[in-house]
């Protein structure tokens, strides 16, 4: 990515855990000194963060200045400040990019990333930053009693992206025939919006980062999941797992995270 009207309710993860064994140009920001005391420093080391950049809240280009924004730039580039790097942002499709991961093509993945056990046979995560539900994204006209009743009218369509674990819930609550998959979450939203699909399944932080982006025109209607962990991807074995593990445990800790997570994944 994804019955009652929906609280959206994002719990912070405890980031006690162990560690787990879309057209902009590249950007980069140099950090304002060195490591935070006590955490790691990489001396001033450039890193390659993959994004999607059609991701909202996550990654996307405003609207406005045409720049690049989201959650992932706020919070790698905090990352970094507390660890001694650059990031490099570079625009990535989605399609591919776990094999493109594990092949060592960018140094980290940051793209509101669910993890699963199928894909850390292939790549490393990082510890959650946020745990999140999957839920059906309607048009604000539309009201959907619940889950089964969406999956009892066999005029129902939703749509999703392909390859993401959206899809994979999609498929589990729906025929195949009634799911369509987009290369981007976009243009499921502009199907939705065309009233050629009936509801969107998608994370619940995505969910109101197209709200926001669509006023008064998209609604949460019902959830499908609520238990889903969001993580930032590297290649198998990468020696930057153990410093960004760091850094977010410290931005936990002090209350950065949660203020990252209350500005942009909050409606």
């Amino acid at each position: 990515m994804k019955k009652r009207a929906l609280l959206v309710l994002f719990v912070i993860a405890t980031l006690v855990l162990a560690a787990c064994g879309g057209g902009a140009p590249a950007e980069t920001e140099a950090p304002s000194g060195g490591a935070d005391a006590g955490l790691p420093d990489l001396g001033g080391r450039t890193i390659t963060v993959a994004v999607e950049n059609a991701y909202p809240p996550f990654n996307y280009i405003d609207e406005t200045s045409g720049e690049p924004v989201g959650w992932d730039y706020d919070a790698v580039r905090e990352i970094c400040k507390r660890i001694n790097c650059v990031p490099e942002f570079k625009q990535a499709a989605w399609d591919g990019i776990f094999p493109a991961m594990q092949a060592g093509e960018y140094d980290m993945l940051a793209d509101g990333v669910t993890y699963t056990e199928e894909r850390d046979e292939i790549v490393d995560f990082s510890i959650p930053y946020v745990v999140i539900g999957q839920v059906l994204l309607t048009r604000a006209e539309v009201d959907i009693p619940d889950v089964e009743a969406a999956k009892a009218d066999p005029k129902f369509i939703v749509g999703t992206q392909i390859g993401t674990t959206n899809e994979i819930v999609a498929k589990e609550n729906f025929p195949d025939e009634r799911v369509q998959s987009f290369e981007e979450f976009g243009g499921a939203i502009a199907a939705l919006l065309a009233n050629d699909i009936d509801a969107v399944v998608i994370d619940t932080v995505s969910a109101v980062g197209f709200i926001n982006e669509n006023p008064g025109k998209l609604k949460i209607g019902p959830q499908l999941t609520s238990d889903e962990e969001l993580a930032f991807v590297f290649p198998p074995g990468s020696d930057l797992i153990e410093p960004v593990n760091a850094a977010l445990k410290a931005m936990d800790a002090d209350g950065t995270l949660k203020a990252l997570n209350d500005k942009w994944f909050n409606p």
